[in-house]
């Protein structure tokens, strides 16, 4: 089914000259660093959230209502964390689908167990109307080309009634706060990432990453993107000052 095309338009962060000089160059080099470091992703996210990851992605889960027997669409799935929790939520009765542009963190996904993957972008996803009950996205919003037609396309191919639930970071409202994210984030754990897997694109992707949180979007213009793509209910959840939780449901 062809995309709809959206009339809203909103890239999710400046060009970032310090790493590529245009589209073409950043999807290259995103979807190079992703496929060069995902055997050590898992361990990366494990040492940056301490631990707590995975449990707090299954709590998120709950929270946005996901249950039994429920249809899923896991956008930039990545090593299938998100995705292998959706699982267990769903049951044996419901399906769980997990979307990726890079070849490797795929192949990590269907090694975790997650048996129904397929490559594509957020933008342009290869799925026919209207298929599933719940969309997830968890960090991989900032690396989208633009909002508006990312969640156009989720609007799609959600059903009437679904539900879609973005997992963020966004940076700490406070000044102090800020400045210890920034410091742990851009500093430090690109350093443990070096010294831990001694991977030069690992700890490019680390520094990368967190350019993107402080560059991306505020906010509000997340929501007012999801509402302009047609969705309602549309609301945000912070926790612990840095986890933005973004739902909004498809009108029933």
């Amino acid at each position: 089914m062809p995309k709809v095309e959206s009339k809203y338009s909103l890239p999710p962060h400046p060009l970032l000259n310090d790493y590529y000089r245009d589209e073409t160059e950043r999807k290259k080099m995103v979807k190079q660093l992703f496929d060069s470091t995902a055997s050590h992703y898992d361990w990366i996210n494990k040492v940056m959230s301490f631990g707590t990851g995975e449990r707090y992605r299954y709590e998120a889960l709950e929270r946005a209502g996901l249950g039994v027997g429920q249809s899923v669409l896991d956008i930039g799935c990545g090593t299938g964390v998100l995705a292998r929790h959706e699982m267990e939520l769903v049951g044996p009765d419901g399906t769980v689908l997990g979307v990726d542009p890079s070849f490797g963190m795929l192949q990590q996904a269907q090694g975790r167990g997650v048996e129904w993957v397929t490559m594509g972008r957020g933008e342009c996803l290869p799925l026919q109307d209207q298929q599933f009950d719940f969309i997830s996205m968890g960090y991989a919003l900032r690396h989208v080309v633009d909002l508006g037609e990312a969640f156009t396309e989720y609007y799609r191919v959600l059903k009437p009634g679904g539900t879609v639930l973005l997992l963020e970071i966004s940076p700490p409202a406070s000044r102090i706060g800020y400045q210890l994210i920034k410091f742990y984030m851009k500093y430090l754990i690109p350093l443990i990432t070096r010294l831990g897997v001694r991977d030069k694109n690992a700890q490019l992707l680390m520094s990368y990453y967190w350019d993107t949180i402080e560059q991306c979007v505020p906010p509000q213009m997340i929501l007012e993107a999801l509402e302009a793509a047609g969705f309602e209910k549309v609301k945000r959840n912070v926790q612990f000052g840095v986890f933005s939780e973004y739902t909004a449901s498809r009108p029933a």
